[in-house]
């Protein structure tokens, strides 16, 4: 199965999650850049509010397309444990320096998005996390454990497509998983979209702004 874009991932996965709609204290928390399209379409669906949760993939220097973890407001670091060890005596000082630089991006875009907004207080909400798909899971782990932080009544991790594996894995994380597709050949998130292109900070801000509308607009 393929979706056309994200959008059309987002409208299949909101099908997923129809018994959450009109939901007391729901919120839609999307990962940028690329989850957001799919969860505006989840959020709009669901008649409730969407905010950005951003987290950061720790990629390997010399090859970022490989995560060695990612990290995640409140101080959460996920590493994984193979890749890391496979940087043998330089793990450390590379980790360190990710890490670092990953830290100053994580902020700066969260300004970007949200500017000068309030975090949404999440304690005793539901809360469902989105993404465009799932992996390793990595950056996903890192936002799970960093939403439990806050104290919510229930975490949900939905996602269009993932790999068998790691939905599998995502039981013992979180309250209920949604995995709209999964496949046990996966080997890439955009194999299963026909329109994969990039999305842009522009896009990420136009399509906050259109979901605050929304909500202002069903009040």
């Amino acid at each position: 199965m393929r979706f056309h874009d994200r959008a059309d991932a987002g409208r299949f996965l909101a099908g997923k999650l129809r018994d959450y709609r009109q939901h007391e204290d729901l919120i839609v928390l999307a990962l940028p850049r690329g989850g957001v399209p799919v969860g505006y379409e989840v959020a709009r669906s669901l008649g409730a509010p969407l905010d950005v949760f951003v987290v950061r993939k720790l990629g390997v220097p010399g090859h970022p397309e490989l995560a060695m973890g990612a990290i995640a407001p409140g101080g959460i670091c996920v590493l994984n444990p193979d890749v890391v060890s496979a940087l043998g005596s330089d793990a450390d000082e590379a980790i360190e320096s990710v890490i670092a630089d990953e830290t100053e991006e994580l902020k700066s875009r969260e300004k970007r998005y949200r500017d000068d907004r309030p975090f949404p207080d999440m304690r005793d909400r539901v809360v469902i996390l989105v993404d465009d798909g799932l992996a390793t899971g990595a950056t996903m782990r890192a936002a799970a454990r960093a939403v439990r932080q806050q104290g919510p009544r229930k975490i949900v991790v939905a996602v269009p497509v993932a790999a068998e594996t790691s939905c599998r894995e995502f039981r013992d994380e979180v309250d209920e998983v949604i995995c709209a597709v999964t496949d046990e050949n996966f080997y890439a998130v955009g194999q299963f979209y026909e329109d994969f292109s990039q999305t842009t900070d522009e896009e990420v801000r136009e399509l906050l702004a259109r979901a605050a509308r929304n909500q202002e607009g069903s009040e």
